[in-house]
């Protein structure tokens, strides 16, 4: 007789105490259960079979049939059931819209990506255009809506606890997260957050703050923004404006919250314009209008005395951007993230020489991810996972409730 599931507080402890087991296991034995546990041998085979009648847990071949089997009793094998349901990643930016849906051992079944530029058009296109993007990833891998445990989005825009943005002087933060949570609303567990947070988020599991407690993840794109951990907390304050960089336009030597790319290619540009740069440089040949941060940085890393210039100056306000982080934040590392850091090296080279030696506090490393574009989602696939871990039984049992 199966045991009867409820909430946290009134179902067994030996339920929740075997699927964490089982997230972490690829495949796992009641002896197993016990060692990692302290369970009994009834409780946590009663578990097992509790689990596995609900369909969270698969039941394997002994090991006899497996060819395993070497003598005495082949005991009974089980594994997390990862097909049970789905998850969903989405990086929902303000120019491309990105979801990955994968099972629940976040191994990737699908994509899809679009590209969407919505300053002109209201939040029903918004919304719109993110649960189109989320079906189509959901259709390639031959899901549907119903399927799916857990949604993590990140937006361009401060989150708070309750999946809402604050009021923005141009509205910008209401167009990048337009009701997304209550449009989300069929799904059982559902995180909108800030980008750069959830960046924060695939660092710290997949990526160049692996093992560390304290770290900032900046992505520096067109706009800077930052995902700030402490103490091993993700911090999001009171309206999520925990890692907003504004405070930036009153800076000397940053002047704006525009990201690297985007100082670079400003610079650029009025380097063209009044005519400073080399006639036979890399740049040179280019319009003001085909000048962006990519080509410039490119053209640094490829050797071109007017780009590396600039690149270095695009240096020397990173330098500003992290003391001032690592005096707000006392950060052991900071981690230039997201589509940028691609080209970025010559950037941080330039940096990491103008940090200043006389800060108060030790002056944080600084490094590059390696994670590439695909930063953002990477951390939402994490961050709906974790959903998945906490709360996959309380959705298990309001479904059977209902």
């Amino acid at each position: 007789m199966s045991t009867p599931l409820g909430t946290t507080a009134t179902r067994p402890a030996s339920l929740d105490a075997v699927l964490r087991h089982a997230w972490q296991a690829r495949e796992f034995t009641a002896s197993e259960v016990m060692a990692a546990t302290g369970l009994t041998r009834s409780t946590a085979i009663e578990a097992m079979d509790t689990l596995a009648e609900m369909g969270l847990l698969e039941e394997l071949p002994n090991a006899r049939l497996a060819g395993d089997y070497r003598k005495g009793r082949p005991a009974r094998r089980f594994a997390l059931r990862a097909d049970a349901a789905v998850l969903l990643g989405v990086d929902a930016g303000h120019a491309r819209i990105t979801a990955t849906v994968t099972d629940l051992r976040s191994r990737a079944l699908a994509s899809h990506e679009t590209a969407h530029e919505i300053d002109s058009e209201g939040p029903d296109a918004r919304r719109g255009a993110v649960l189109a993007t989320i079906d189509e990833a959901l259709a390639r891998a031959g899901r549907t809506r119903g399927d799916v445990l857990a949604v993590a989005v990140g937006v361009p825009a401060p989150v708070d606890a309750a999946g809402r943005s604050p009021r923005h002087p141009h509205r910008f933060w209401e167009r990048m997260n337009p009701g997304l949570a209550e449009a989300l609303d069929w799904a059982p567990l559902v995180r909108i957050d800030n980008d750069a947070s959830l960046a924060a988020v695939a660092e710290g599991a997949v990526g160049a703050a692996t093992g560390c407690t304290d770290y900032i993840t900046l992505l520096a794109g067109d706009r800077l923004g930052a995902g700030v951990v402490v103490d091993g907390h993700l911090l999001r304050g009171s309206h999520g404006g925990v890692g907003e960089m504004v405070a930036f336009d009153h800076v000397e030597g940053v002047g704006s919250a525009h990201g690297l790319g985007a100082m670079a290619a400003t610079w650029a540009r009025a380097a063209v314009d009044e005519g400073r740069l080399s006639p036979d440089g890399a740049l040179a040949g280019l319009s003001s209008d085909d000048l962006d941060g990519r080509r410039v940085l490119e053209a640094a890393a490829a050797g071109d005395p007017d780009a590396r210039e600039i690149a270095a100056r695009v240096g020397g306000a990173l330098a500003r951007i992290v003391s001032v982080l690592g005096s707000m934040f006392d950060p052991q590392r900071v981690v230039v993230s997201g589509a940028i850091a691609a080209g970025i090296d010559d950037v941080v080279r330039a940096a990491r020489l103008a940090l200043p030696t006389d800060l108060h506090l030790p002056a944080p490393e600084l490094v590059v991810s390696t994670l590439g574009a695909d930063v953002v989602v990477t951390g939402a696939v994490w961050a709906a996972a974790d959903a998945a871990r906490t709360a996959a039984l309380d959705v298990w049992a309001s479904r059977r409730a209902g």
